[in-house]
C-alpha cells in the first residue's frame, strides 16, 4: 500500500496535510514567497518528488538546497500557453514512470486564466481520470495578484480536486484555510489554522487568549462629545469626553463596552489608527470601536487601514443622528475576529504603500504603479485607477501638466507624447469626475478631449508595460551612424567662384 504524502507543517495533525495517492490537491497563496516556502517544505517531507514549474526555472526553488527531501528530484518546466496545459496528462503519461510519488506543479495564477471555466473543470477532470489507480499525488501551488479569482473558481470543482486550501499572509503570521481535503479517514471542510514561519518553515501558531475576563461594562458607551452632535448624554450609560485622547484612556480599562471616536479631518487618521490598534491589540474582541465621520475626510484607504486595525464599525457624514444610533444597536453582541498584526507602523505602510505625489518621470512612475499594483495586501481590482488624458488641441501636453495638482499621496502622473497619464490610488471608478475635479484647476471637461481609464490589476499591469517599452534609454535614442560617402557618391568639385571689386560712395557726376 502506498503510503499518504504530507505538507511537512510542524505541529499539524496529519489529517489536515496528508494527501493520499491519486488525489489531487490544490493550495493557493498570495504572495510568491510564501507559495515558495510550502513548495520547498513540502519537497523536504518527501522521500520521492517531481518538480514541474511554469512562468519561471525550477531549479530556483531548490536554490538553496531544502534541507532535507530526496536526493534527486526530476525537474520539468511547463510553458506558459493553453496549448501546454490541455497537453499536461500526455505529457506527465510520457515522463512519469508507475513508481509512487508527489508530483509537485509550481505555476502563478494567471496561467489558469487561459482557460475559461468549462474548460478548467475539464482540465481537472481529466487529471483526476490519470491519476485513478495510479500510486501518484498531484499537488498544485499557485500564487499571484489574481488569486482570489482563482480561489472563486476553484469552489465549484470538489468533485475533481480532493483538497482545497489557502494560505494568506496577515503581517506577522499567516492564516491557513482548508475549504475542503480528503485523507483516509473521510474529508474534512471549513477548517482554519494560524501558522508562524521559523526558518523557513511553517508551524502551527498557538491560538491567543484573547476573550475579556469580564463582560460587566457590555452596556456602556464611552464616546467623544462631539458625536452625539451637542446633545447630552442620552442616558446614565453613556459618558462623553472632550478629546479622543481622553477617551482612549478611560477605554483602557473597558472589556465589552462601545467606544465611539469621532473624526473631523484627514490628519487624525495616524494618531487615530495608533489608538484603534492599541485598544484592539490590549483589550480583546469584545470591545467594540466605532467611528463617526462628522466632516467629509475619509478616503477608501484611511476606511481600510481604520477597519485593519480594529474597527467595528465606520459611520459615515451623511448618516443622521437616528441612522447613526441604528448602527450602534447593530453592533451589540459582535465581537472581532479578524487578526490585527502587532507592527502598526509595518501595517500602515502597507495599507498605504506609495509615498509620493503629483509628477514623476516616466521610468519612475511605471515602477511605482508596479509596485503598488503587486501588492497583495490591497484589495484585488481596487488599487487605483489608471487615466490617459489627451489635451485640446488648443492646449500643449506640457500646458495642461502644469494645471495638474495631485494632493493625497499615492496619486502621481507623467507625461508621454500627446497624453497625460495619471494613476489616482485608492480610488474608485465612481468617484472618478470628483477625484478629477480637485486635482485640475480648470474644468477637465474643457481640457481635455478625451480619456481612457483602466481599473483592474490586470488591464493596469499591461498598460504599465507598454508605458515601460517607452521609456528612453541611451541604447534606444542613441542617433544613428552616418554611413560613409561610397566612391560613386563623390562628385568633382565646383569651380570656385571670383570676387569682383565694388567701390561704395563713388560720384559719377564727376
Amino acid at each position: 500500500m502506498t503510503p499518504p504524502f504530507t505538507l511537512g507543517f510542524e505541529q499539524v495533525r496529519d489529517e489536515l496535510m496528508l494527501m493520499q495517492p491519486s488525489g489531487c490537491y490544490w493550495l493557493t497563496a498570495n504572495r510568491q514567497e510564501d507559495a515558495r516556502c510550502l513548495a520547498r517544505q513540502c519537497i523536504a517531507a518527501q522521500h520521492t518528488v517531481t518538480l514541474i514549474a511554469s512562468g519561471l526555472a525550477p531549479d530556483t526553488l531548490l536554490s538553496p538546497a531544502p534541507v532535507g527531501g530526496p536526493a534527486a528530484i526530476p525537474l520539468f518546466s511547463l510553458p506558459e500557453t493553453r496549448r501546454a496545459l490541455h497537453a499536461f496528462t500526455d505529457d506527465l503519461a510520457r515522463v512519469l514512470s508507475e513508481k509512487p510519488r508527489l508530483v509537485l506543479f509550481f505555476a502563478p495564477a494567471s496561467l489558469w486564466e487561459k482557460l475559461s471555466q468549462d474548460e478548467l473543470r475539464l482540465w481537472t477532470k481529466k487529471i483526476q481520470h490519470f491519476l485513478n489507480a495510479k500510486p501518484i499525488t498531484l499537488l498544485i501551488i499557485s500564487f499571484g495578484s489574481v488569486i482570489n479569482a482563482l480561489r472563486t473558481r476553484l469552489q465549484s470543482l470538489y468533485r475533481h480536486v480532493d483538497g482545497l486550501a489557502q494560505l494568506d499572509w496577515q503581517q506577522d503570521c499567516w492564516d491557513y484555510r482548508i475549504n475542503w481535503w480528503a485523507n483516509s479517514g473521510g474529508m474534512l471542510a471549513d477548517r482554519a489554522l494560524r501558522l508562524d514561519l521559523n526558518m523557513d518553515h511553517f508551524r502551527l501558531l498557538e491560538a491567543e487568549q484573547s476573550t475579556p475576563l469580564t463582560l460587566n461594562d457590555e452596556a456602556l458607551y464611552l464616546a467623544e462629545k462631539t458625536v452625539l452632535e451637542g446633545a447630552p448624554p442620552l442616558s446614565s450609560q453613556w459618558t462623553l469626553f472632550d478629546s479622543n485622547a481622553e477617551l482612549h484612556n478611560r477605554a483602557q480599562q473597558a472589556s465589552a463596552a462601545t467606544v465611539i471616536f469621532s473624526l473631523q479631518h484627514n490628519d487624525q487618521i495616524p494618531a487615530l489608527a495608533e489608538q484603534i490598534h492599541s485598544l484592539r491589540r490590549t483589550r480583546g474582541s469584545g470591545l467594540k470601536i466605532v467611528v463617526r465621520e462628522m466632516r467629509a475626510s475619509l478616503r477608501y484607504s484611511d476606511e481600510r487601514l481604520l477597519l485593519a486595525c480594529g474597527v467595528n464599525s465606520i459611520v459615515p457624514i451623511n448618516a443622521t443622528m437616528s441612522r447613526f444610533l441604528t448602527m450602534l444597536e447593530g453592533i451589540q453582541g459582535q465581537s472581532y475576529n479578524r487578526h490585527v498584526p502587532g507592527d502598526l507602523s509595518a501595517l500602515m505602510k502597507s495599507m498605504q504603500p506609495l509615498q509620493a505625489r503629483g509628477y514623476l518621470p516616466l521610468a519612475d512612475f511605471c515602477q511605482s504603479v508596479t509596485l503598488l499594483v503587486n501588492n497583495t495586501l490591497l484589495p484585488e481590482n481596487g488599487k487605483g485607477l489608471l487615466v490617459a488624458l489627451r489635451p485640446v488641441p488648443e492646449l500643449k501636453p506640457e500646458q495642461a501638466l502644469t494645471l495638474c495638482k495631485p494632493r493625497r499621496y499615492g496619486d502621481l502622473v507623467t507625461l508621454l507624447d500627446d497624453r497625460l497619464y495619471l494613476f489616482l490610488s485608492s480610488c474608485r471608478f465612481s468617484d472618478l469626475n470628483t477625484a478629477l475635479k480637485f486635482i485640475f484647476h480648470l474644468p477637465h471637461d474643457e481640457i481635455f478631449t478625451n480619456r481612457l481609464v483602466w481599473h483592474e490589476d490586470l488591464q493596469i499591469l499591461s498598460e504599465v508595460r507598454q508605458l515601460t517599452s517607452k521609456v528612453p534609454t541611451a541604447w534606444r535614442d542613441a542617433p544613428a551612424p552616418v554611413a560613409a560617402p561610397s566612391a560613386s557618391a563623390v562628385t568633382a568639385p565646383q569651380a570656385r567662384r571670383q570676387p569682383h571689386n565694388i567701390t561704395l560712395g563713388q560720384d559719377t557726376t564727376t
